[in-house]
């Protein structure tokens, strides 16, 4: 079993908490991205779990082992850095068997475990190169191949593809895909990127300052998000949020009025419409004005304003800026957020 479970896990410096009482359980063979914005702790948690950074209360378990006073090197995981990490005076072969050798791992299942290692991130004819004579790709495959050598329980991954160019981090998303596919199992991998998030993981966990907002598929975490930070922070362009007002059983904003299926214990809400669902075909309208746009080839993001609120949309390539725009958006395209907590209402 390589099931991964944190209970009630904190991590404080001094007096500042940076990881605050979570609980999450990753099941055997599953693919889990960790994500949020920079500073909200989750490389800690991967941290943590790796058995690098100590945690100040709780409980981590790898399988039915709780690991807590466990060192790293005994923790059976293996960790890809963002910097890949790589011997410079060292073939890519060397740099591959070096984990094994100093485990002093007979000389034939080192060369065994290299050439399956190789074969499986297409490696194989770089084998006698050092890493100086590779691309960016390459190295971080070195890097992925050993730690698959190790054969582990847990594959911990921390931003990986940060030092790539976009269309390698591309090509490389889906063969981390791939790999764990081939492999089996589990992986915890951590980004701020929300879309190597929605196109990896099984389940995605967002976090916010320490604290875990949502745990989900892709698929609910996107249409289904829990707060108003989950919603801004999955999705590009990011969610619209429009303050709106409460009064007679309507949601009031600019000159719309939307009649309330349930009551709302409050009198401002904030109003929460992806940018790809205004469109011209729903049944509640409001016009803007284009302040800028950006052209995506056939489509543009247009930016507009609603009242006080910043918003966009992607439309057809075919508006300029100053142009007055009619949109409309489908009742059930809408999300209802409280306007203190930001929770979905």
């Amino acid at each position: 079993m390589s099931s991964v479970k944190l209970k009630n896990v904190s991590k404080k410096y001094d007096s500042k908490v940076v990881i605050d009482s979570i609980d999450l359980e990753i099941k055997d063979k599953e693919f889990v991205v960790l994500v949020g914005a920079s500073g909200c702790g989750k490389s800690t948690i991967l941290r943590m779990i790796a058995g690098l950074e100590e945690i100040t209360d709780g409980d981590i378990f790898i399988g039915d082992k709780k690991v807590n006073d466990i060192p790293p090197k005994d923790r059976d995981i293996a960790f890809v850095f963002q910097s890949y990490a790589l011997y410079p005076h060292m073939t890519v072969r060397e740099n591959i068997a070096f984990g094994l050798k100093m485990r002093k791992v007979p000389k034939d299942e080192i060369e065994k475990k290299v050439k399956e290692a190789a074969e499986i991130l297409n490696l194989t004819e770089y084998l006698d190169r050092k890493p100086k004579q590779l691309s960016g790709g390459q190295r971080q495959r070195v890097a992925l191949g050993r730690a698959i050598v190790r054969n582990p329980k847990v594959f911990l991954m921390d931003e990986p593809l940060s030092n790539l160019d976009a269309k390698l981090r591309v090509q490389m998303r889906s063969e981390i895909k791939k790999l764990h596919e081939k492999l089996q199992t589990t992986f915890i991998y951590v980004t701020h990127d929300q879309t190597e998030a929605l196109t990896m993981g099984d389940r995605i966990v967002v976090l916010d300052r320490g604290v875990i907002q949502q745990v989900d598929t892709p698929e609910k975490i996107y249409n289904n998000p829990s707060n108003t930070f989950v919603a801004g922070f999955v999705g590009s362009p990011q969610m619209n949020f429009i303050e709106a007002g409460i009064e007679d059983g309507f949601v009031k904003f600019a000159d719309v009025k939307i009649k309330l299926n349930t009551p709302v214990d409050c009198k401002k809400v904030v109003l929460g419409i992806r940018p790809e669902k205004m469109v011209c075909c729903g049944n509640i309208k409001f016009r803007a004005k284009v302040d800028m746009y950006e052209l995506l080839g056939s489509e543009k993001i247009v930016y507009f304003n609603i009242g006080n609120s910043k918003c966009s949309a992607k439309l057809p390539p075919d508006f300029k800026i100053g142009d007055d725009i009619e949109l409309s958006v489908k009742e059930e395209d809408i999300y209802l957020f409280d306007f203190e907590t930001g929770r979905r209402i």
